[in-house]
């Protein structure tokens, strides 16, 4: 380990939770004072908050347009919709992704077309090209796990089919591939603002951002059923306004955006080091192309789901993400995908853990999972 003393192998179990929330939140008292300033004006649905969320936002993002709308998945239809694909267009994105994203591609009336990751959980773009027909309509690359796909070749080839491209941020706010944010590549990108996500709010959420003029103006059509102003309905839409109470959460924990990804990195490269002199699990590759902002820290495993019980009785809340691939759900089984379609998403599938690496975990927390990590593959037991 780098500078750390071992816990013995029987020394009592310490409790690493999984979730930050309760700390995150622990002092809520300049949150509760802007939300009893909303209380008194009544400014529930699109008040001024909205905006000034939107703003912040937009800057961090140095993007000029961002619309807060009610979740991560709408994030995703909602510009999804705004192109206008005509009904039953392709949508090529990630078969390792999370549900949102081939829900979002249905909800908009769109097929999902797969394409098996690489090691660093994104789309493996020496296979997009095979995927792309000229029932094309769009491309959806998935920023995952706190990664970003490559976005300077996927760009490149999106624009030599002339396909418009939308991301999922959702679980990438503020990562970076060539110097550039995720988010910024295609003509719009959808964040989530869940509670397990790098910035999150009291409940449900999300942000799409676009630099596009026109894209802007239909999602603020579509997020609120398609109203130009009280008594005009230009177009169908949605009932999926960003709430102004979510709004003033989102205020104050974007102000801390830098500072939460710089300790997940950190805590991150304190792993990496670690875990990288531990026989049974391997530290995923890791680019000096992109900046990972971790919103989940994943490791390659064997005897993955040993570990994971071993983990958890004593006390570690690990996950794992995905245990069932997507394009294997019973509710995708219309797409006609069998086990070994796409190989890399099933081995991810059967030897990815995940531990806690939020911007409130101590590293003797860190330390105890480590130690617990190397003690199963030691074959050490309390």
């Amino acid at each position: 380990m780098t500078g750390a003393a071992r816990r013995p192998a029987g020394s009592r179990p310490m409790h690493v939770r999984y979730s930050p929330l309760a700390q995150q939140y622990a002092e809520p008292d300049e949150i509760f004072r802007e939300l009893r300033e909303l209380v008194r004006t009544g400014d529930f649905t699109l008040g001024k908050p909205v905006p000034e969320f939107e703003a912040m936002f937009a800057a961090a993002l140095g993007m000029r347009h961002a619309i807060g709308v009610g979740s991560g998945t709408d994030a995703l239809k909602l510009p999804l919709r705004a192109l206008d694909l005509a009904r039953g267009a392709e949508v090529v994105t990630c078969a390792n992704t999370f549900y949102a994203t081939a829900g979002a591609i249905a909800e908009a009336g769109c097929r999902p077309v797969f394409v098996d990751c690489t090691d660093d959980f994104c789309l493996d773009v020496d296979q997009l090209e095979a995927a792309i027909t000229d029932r094309t309509g769009a491309i959806m690359p998935v920023h995952l796990s706190g990664e970003v796909a490559d976005m300077p070749r996927l760009m490149s080839i999106a624009g030599r089919h002339g396909i418009p491209v939308i991301e999922d941020g959702c679980q990438s706010l503020m990562a970076r591939h060539s110097g550039r944010l995720a988010g910024s590549w295609g003509i719009a990108s959808g964040f989530s603002m869940h509670p397990l996500k790098i910035i999150n709010v009291w409940g449900d959420a999300g942000v799409v951002v676009t630099d596009d003029a026109e894209m802007d103006r239909k999602l603020r059509l579509l997020r609120n059923h398609g109203l130009r102003n009280r008594d005009e309905m230009e177009v169908l839409g949605y009932n999926s306004r960003l709430d102004s109470v979510q709004a003033v959460v989102g205020k104050w924990i974007l102000r801390q955006v830098d500072d939460i990804v710089a300790r997940r990195i950190s805590n991150a490269a304190y792993y990496d080091a670690a875990f990288s002199g531990i026989s049974g699990v391997r530290v995923p590759p890791r680019s000096a192309e992109t900046r990972n902002v971790y919103l989940l820290y994943m490791l390659f495993a064997e005897r993955r789901d040993e570990l994971l019980r071993h983990c958890i009785e004593r006390g570690i809340e690990a996950k794992v993400h995905y245990p069932i691939p997507l394009y294997l759900q019973d509710a995708l089984r219309f797409l006609g995908h069998k086990p070994g379609d796409f190989p890399v998403t099933d081995r991810h599938a059967e030897t990815l853990i995940s531990f806690p690496v939020d911007q409130h975990l101590t590293r003797e927390e860190q330390d105890y999972v480590v130690e617990t990590v190397r003690g199963f593959y030691s074959g050490e037991r309390p």
